[in-house]
């Protein structure tokens, strides 16, 4: 389900609904720290779901290159942070992105900002590791491709089973990557490299 980028003026309405919200927790919205939280949560949360609004077709299309080059890329370590959407805290970590090129690359720059157009949406670690993968499969279509994603989840560490820094790690791997046990190998081994 695809969702489109939020209307403009949305401030003002999602800023009441928190009001709503802090005056039910019992909160004096007069009180000096409150009076402007609210105008401040819905900004914040217009920016932690920008991702929605994303194209990313102008994002990827642009950036493709034919290059003779058929060993493995590997982006690691890309930071990212977004919001489970259970309950609408966040989760946060690492992700490691590679691909075996058939006749084309992708701008590296492309690979991070793709892993934030989808950690910037009300996700579950599982689809956003999916998303990251099928995307360079269907636009670059590599011979194969390979994500990891290593979150602290504070959905289970502020609350529930309050289960403190517990990464959870979910992957997704395409083409040569989940047929070639060598392809995989290779990925995971530099994935653990100089940790």
């Amino acid at each position: 389900m695809k969702r489109r980028k939020p209307a403009t003026g949305v401030v003002e309405p999602l800023a009441a609904r928190y009001r709503d919200i802090l005056r039910l927790l019992g909160e004096d919205l007069s009180r000096e720290g409150l009076r402007k939280t609210p105008e401040r949560v819905a900004k914040a949360l217009l920016e932690m779901t920008s991702g929605y609004g994303a194209d990313i077709g102008a994002l990827i299309n642009g950036a493709l290159f034919e290059v003779d080059y058929s060993e493995m890329v590997l982006v690691k370590d890309i930071q990212f942070y977004s919001l489970c959407e259970h309950h609408a805290l966040p989760f946060f970590g690492k992700a490691h992105v590679a691909y075996l090129p058939d006749k084309k690359v992708v701008g590296l720059s492309k690979i991070p900002k793709l892993v934030q157009v989808f950690a910037q949406r009300l996700q579950v670690q599982e689809r956003m590791t999916q998303q990251i993968a099928e995307t360079l499969m269907s636009r670059l279509k590599p011979l194969g491709v390979g994500v990891i994603l290593e979150a602290r989840h504070l959905c289970m560490e502020m609350r529930g089973a309050r289960s403190l820094l517990s990464p959870t790690v979910t992957s997704s791997m395409l083409g040569a990557f989940r047929r070639d046990p060598r392809t995989r190998e290779e990925f995971l081994a530099l994935v653990r490299s100089t940790r």
